[in-house]
């Protein structure tokens, strides 16, 4: 991804985003308005600076609009996650990442054209949670309400079987994107690809197809 980010608050979510951007070479303005927080992220962002964000000409004086993605991360002030992205979106800004902290939330925003809303505390424990329930996906990315990716340690009657074998699409609706095997990943895959002991199986799919893949793979292994 291209371009400069802006982070508005610096709280655990906004401040790993800028750590993690700025780490990777990446030009990054940190906005908050608790002036220890943002004197926290002075050596780390491009730029730190304490800020008002629901007050439109102060946005305007950081040149906001510039910048070709900004990350709203605000944490219990609604009202200033709402207010500061309605700002956001009515002076142009190409994409808008908000943190949402309820339903309700995630809801106005939709309404007032975020473009992009996540959920960092239900969506990790929902991805804490796939991990206790079974030892056989090992990773969760949840891609909306309907799909998801799921991270599969290949079982001892799955392995030396080729793709075809397997045929997780027509079994399940699932597909394998990719086998992560050592410190390889496989992505150009071809149907007869043999899936070996200790690889793990990238496979993307509906959900409801994922848990039917999920609950066979666990029938056998028991």
């Amino acid at each position: 991804m291209n371009g400069e980010f802006a982070v508005i608050g610096l709280g655990r979510f906004g401040g790993s985003i800028v750590r993690e951007l700025s780490k990777n070479g990446y030009d990054v303005l940190a906005i908050d308005s608790d002036e220890e927080r943002v004197n926290e992220f002075m050596g780390i962002a491009t730029h730190s600076v304490i800020a008002d964000t629901t007050d439109e000409n102060v946005l305007k004086s950081l040149g906001i609009r510039n910048f070709d993605h900004v990350i709203v991360a605000i944490g219990e002030n609604i009202q200033a996650s709402i207010l500061t992205t309605l700002i956001l979106k009515e002076l142009g800004v190409q994409s808008i990442t908000v943190k949402a902290t309820n339903d309700y939330h995630e809801k106005v925003l939709r309404k007032i054209g975020a473009d992009f809303i996540v959920h960092p505390e239900r969506d990790m424990g929902v991805r804490i949670a796939n991990g206790l329930m079974s030892s056989n996906i090992l990773d969760y990315l949840d891609l909306s309400q309907e799909f998801s990716i799921v991270e599969i340690k290949v079982s001892d009657q799955m392995a030396k079987q080729t793709l075809i074998d397997l045929d997780l699409r027509s079994k399940y609706g699932a597909n394998v994107v990719a086998i992560k095997r050592g410190e390889n990943v496989l992505i150009s895959l071809q149907a007869d690809e043999m899936i070996e002991k200790g690889d793990y199986l990238v496979v993307i799919g509906e959900n409801e197809d994922l848990d039917r893949l999920e609950r066979a793979i666990h029938k056998v292994k028991n």
